[in-house]
């Protein structure tokens, strides 16, 4: 349907739209014909309006015709039809209602308007109708482009969707893996320890798919997640694995995705601790600066070793996951100094609502 028929608001502002031009044509022939303003008006106003519905006619023409498949040709034949065709009919139901006025009102001969206003009636609506058919295709461009955009937005969306679901799928079975594996050494060494790391590994997987369907969660979650993978792996490192948290309290509401200080947890450990003799400490902080949460983990790694961070694939897939969740707000950056592994991470701070959820 036309967009100005479809919605009564536009077809209201259309209808009004023309009294002013039956107005026009209404004073014409009262000046040059010396009609009656009642006669005048009474033809003009039905008359112009009836025009104004043809005109909405070339919006179909111009659909039938995509700017793709055009020629010259094509153009000049079937708009230059259209117009013709359009204007001619207008004149002819002109002409029969100004005789049926004429007759009515007892106008001489009929007919409230000559062959010279009609020859004038005629090029007039034909000018207005290759006006309109030009109108009319520039707003099918703009609605086409806006089609494109919307349709851009939701393939990005989709692909979004996507790539998330990818990274978790490769994120979230990391840990489980190498866990199940860490149990099945234990079994042999220290059977009490592996019962133990069992158990806190059901509880942090029962927690985990409490949270599965929420793309966010508030930090202090993620934290609370973060200290049962820190109790697994602290049964697997004993002393070797030390961990400091320090993280503002402020920091504790903020939004950030489920599951995302894992996997650079493991990494730290995998990367970092697991080389060294001596473990070490691994250090967590988060502060809350300007409307955008910081945080920062270290860890000390063996200068000697060749894996750092090994192909940096976890990382780099989860740079790519928190860049398809925040884009260009996000900033994440990893680097080496000192005999310690630094990751830097800002997002925007987006404070959770005392008693809302993220699903």
């Amino acid at each position: 349907m036309h967009p100005i028929l479809s919605q009564p608001r536009r077809l209201l502002w259309y209808v009004l739209a023309w009294i002013v031009p039956g107005i026009l044509l209404a004073w014409t022939l009262v000046a040059e014909n010396s009609v009656a303003w009642s006669s005048a008006l009474f033809f003009a106003l039905p008359a112009v309006h009836f025009y104004g519905f043809i005109l909405t006619s070339s919006y179909f023409v111009c659909r039938s015709l995509p700017i793709r498949q055009r020629t010259a040709l094509r153009v000049v034949s079937v708009f230059g039809c259209a117009s013709l065709l359009s204007s001619l009919l207008w004149i002819l139901l002109c002409v029969f209602w100004s005789k049926i006025i004429g007759d009515a009102t007892g106008y001489p001969d009929g007919v409230l308007i000559d062959r010279q206003l009609t020859s004038l009636l005629f090029v007039a609506a034909l000018l207005l109708y290759l006006v309109s058919l030009l109108a009319h295709d520039v707003f099918i461009a703009f609605e086409n482009i806006r089609s494109a955009e919307r349709q851009q937005i939701a393939s990005q969306l989709l692909a979004r969707d996507a790539e998330l679901q990818m990274l978790r799928s490769q994120i979230n079975p990391h840990f489980l893996f190498n866990s199940l594996n860490s149990i099945s050494a234990l079994t042999s060494i220290n059977a009490a320890a592996a019962r133990d790391m069992a158990i806190e590994l059901g509880t942090f997987y029962r927690k985990t798919l409490a949270i599965s369907a929420r793309q966010q969660i508030n930090l202090g979650e993620e934290v609370e997640l973060c200290k049962h993978f820190l109790k697994i792996e602290k049964i697997r490192f004993g002393q070797k694995l030390q961990v400091s948290w320090e993280i503002d309290p402020a920091a504790l509401t903020a939004q950030v995705p489920a599951m995302f200080l894992q996997p650079l947890l493991e990494n730290a450990i995998k990367h970092g601790i697991c080389n060294l003799s001596d473990g070490g400490v691994v250090q967590i902080k988060s502060v809350i600066e300007n409307s955008w949460l910081h945080i920062a983990i270290s860890n000390p790694v063996d200068p000697e070793s060749p894996s750092v961070i090994g192909t940096a694939t976890g990382l780099k897939n989860f740079k790519a996951r928190i860049h398809s969740l925040y884009q260009e707000k996000s900033r994440i950056s990893w680097y080496k100094a000192h005999n310690n592994f630094y990751l830097d991470m800002i997002i925007p701070f987006e404070p959770v609502m005392a008693g809302s959820r993220n699903d």
